[in-house]
């Protein structure tokens, strides 16, 4: 498994473990069902650590108790949501 700096990623999620662990757990959930992946990774990286590094790059962010995703985002444009 790659390293993963907390002192980069705790910003990222509050400065709370818990919900970097929970954004991290929806994210991986979501690139489960959807398979897209907002950052260049190995193919064979865990889905863990790809949300892990998604979060790092500022891809995917909390909002409301939800994620929120640059992918999210593009698609919410091409379908005239805002």
């Amino acid at each position: 498994m790659a390293y993963q700096p907390l002192e980069e990623l705790l910003p990222k999620a509050s400065m709370s473990v818990y919900r970097l662990v929970r954004l991290a757990s929806m994210r991986a959930t979501e690139l489960a069902t959807t398979g897209v992946k907002l950052v260049n990774v190995p193919a064979d990286q865990k889905l863990a650590t790809t949300a892990l590094d998604e979060i790092r790059a500022g891809k995917v962010i909390e909002k409301g108790g939800d994620i929120f995703t640059a992918y999210h985002n593009e698609k919410n444009k091409k379908n005239g949501k805002s």
